[in-house]
């Protein structure tokens, strides 16, 4: 039965608000369920790269499902966006964009936005965040090392794709001219309305339930819900503050005469006081020619990733806009963490995000050593492929992100092959990788050694080995932490650092910067060293029984059991 609107009391009561709390979670972890089952690419329905939320009228997240954690900080912008550009919305409106200056990430995160009505009256938006594997460029996979945005492939302004229902047709020609692989792209796309439409679906049966009024009063005390845990989580914590430096590997552009990519600097300076954090990134590099620059909304998710796993590590805080009301980011503007237009971006999305998550940990190390965890494998490990399938005839493109180490923790080892810190991912299984793409995975395996050796001990990296079949195809990286190892805390040592190698028919290998295009001959083949991470305390102090279990998995040889924990 509706209740009453003109008779609802000024705050709900505890049952109903649980209820519908719940309710609006459920409805956006259903959206990406939708997604799943019905996108076109491995990399959506397989290995999981999007975020499916739901926000108010305001733009505001109300509730996220369990995706990535990359899109926690940066999600509402594509939304607001929306709301700024048309200010008017009727029902079986959809819009699309993916500007990174303009409420976007990176040109690669497709936003795909939907205002959500009941009877005439708007209720917010759902919102479907995914990774299209192509959106253009001059190389496969749209991961060129290029100099300007405007080099990164199609940009979206946010534009009206359908309007009351009815599909824009222009806009609609615009976008599939400009992508490899139109079929699955337009696959992807639809998928994404579907999921909207589910979550529309859910909170139009909330409000004929429960009232719009009550609905949308719920929705904001959901915020404020998180708000108050986060607030509370904060202040039964010591205050402090503490600061890290570190270095990433390059750009991925050589300027004339250069030979090996040049580093950057970032630096950070963390303030927790009462229930409030304020992370500053005042002294870091101004933005470099690559596309290593991050918005600023993708820094801070970065930030905020790490904070939710500091402060709430059991997870009970709804992610939602209210959770970072207490969370302050600021960094320099037209910096590698604060990028201006017309820097190129597409890099920093992930590769940005999981360097500064784990500096934040090391930063708060100083006074939070009990909390946090040292350094995971600090990169996406990126792997684009793309070219004519020989089994078809037809153009595709392939893009991986392979796993690493997650880092060792005060009272635990780090884990062992898996997406760290800022992704959520999913292993795209070897049986459809190779069904969907001309390739043959010859390798997948622990790599020994990788994990930094400490008290704790640091998760392993993986090694992976494609062989290219069929056609020479293009290809291209993005990976961090080949030149700045994992790093290690309380006396715990790095992990190992990324390597590349591509081997020639004739086995020759050479070996590319971490970041840029290349070609792969037939028969050729790509290894992945990916990361290790961090490891945790003295490894003077970890237990013996713990090493022999290493030693007897492969996790550690012999020769490192002696070198790192002094060990015959």
């Amino acid at each position: 039965m509706t209740h009453s609107e003109t008779a609802a009391p000024m705050r709900t009561d505890a049952a109903t608000f649980e209820v519908v709390k719940n309710a609006l979670y459920a409805a956006a972890e259903e959206m990406k369920i939708v997604l799943a089952k019905t996108a076109y690419s491995p990399l959506l329905k397989v290995a999981g790269d999007y975020s499916c939320g739901l926000f108010d009228a305001d733009g505001e997240m109300i509730a996220q499902g369990p995706d990535l954690p990359i899109h926690l900080g940066s999600m509402p912008d594509a939304v607001k966006a929306v709301i700024q550009a048309f200010g008017t919305f009727e029902d079986g409106d959809v819009f699309i964009h993916n500007d990174p200056y303009f409420g976007g990430s990176h040109l690669p995160d497709v936003n795909v936005v939907s205002p959500s009505f009941h009877k005439g009256d708007l209720l917010g938006f759902a919102c479907v965040r995914a990774h299209w594997p192509d959106v253009g460029s001059a190389t496969p996979g749209s991961y060129g090392a290029v100099t300007e945005v405007f080099g990164e492939g199609l940009r979206l302004p946010p534009v009206r794709l359908y309007a009351a229902g009815v599909l824009n047709r222009d806009v609609d020609a615009i976008i599939f001219t400009n992508v490899r692989t139109p079929d699955e792209r337009r696959g992807d796309m639809n998928a994404q309305i579907a999921a909207n439409r589910r979550g529309s679906a859910r909170l139009s049966e909330l409000a004929e339930k429960y009232g719009v009024d009550i609905l949308r009063r719920i929705m904001a005390e959901v915020m404020d819900y998180s708000e108050t845990m986060m607030r509370k989580f904060l202040s039964e914590l010591p205050d402090g503050e503490g600061r890290f430096e570190d270095f990433c590997d390059g750009d991925g552009v050589l300027e004339p005469g250069q030979e090996d990519d040049e580093t950057f600097t970032i630096r950070m300076h963390a303030v927790k006081t009462g229930d409030r954090l304020a992370v500053d990134f005042a002294g870091s590099d101004p933005q470099v020619s690559g596309p290593m620059n991050a918005p600023l909304s993708v820094t801070a998710s970065g930030i905020f990733t790490a904070v939710k796993m500091v402060v709430d590590p059991n997870g009970m805080i709804p992610p939602n806009s209210g959770c970072w009301r207490p969370i302050t980011v600021t960094a320099p503007e037209a910096s590698v963490v604060n990028a201006a237009f017309p820097a190129p971006v597409v890099y920093a999305n992930h590769e940005m995000s999981h360097r500064v998550s784990d500096m934040l940990f090391g930063a708060l190390h100083a006074f939070l050593p009990e909390r946090v965890m040292a350094c995971s494998q600090g990169t996406s490990s990126v792997l684009t492929l793309g070219g004519i399938d020989y089994r078809s005839g037809e153009p595709y493109v392939s893009y991986e992100s392979i796993k690493g180490g997650f880092g060792a923790r005060p009272t635990k080892d780090g884990i062992n092959c898996v997406a760290a810190g800022i992704s959520n991912m999913m292993n795209t299984p070897i049986e459809v990788l190779e069904m969907s793409f001309p390739v043959r995975v010859e390798e997948y395996s622990v790599l020994p050694d990788s994990g930094g050796a400490g008290q704790y001990r640091g998760g392993c990296g993986a090694r992976r080995v494609w062989r290219v079949l069929g056609n020479t195809t293009r290809g291209a990286v993005c990976c961090e932490r080949s030149k700045s190892a994992p790093f290690g805390l309380a006396g715990g040592l790095p992990g190992t650092p990324m390597r590349i190698t591509l081997e020639d028919p004739d086995g020759s290998q050479r070996h590319p910067l971490s970041k840029g295009a290349f070609t792969v001959a037939a028969e050729g083949r790509i290894i992945f060293e990916v990361p290790g991470s961090g490891g945790y305390g003295p490894p003077s102090e970890r237990d013996p029984a713990a090493l022999a279990d290493d030693l007897k998995n492969g996790y550690v040889s012999k020769a490192a059991a002696k070198r790192d924990y002094g060990v015959d």
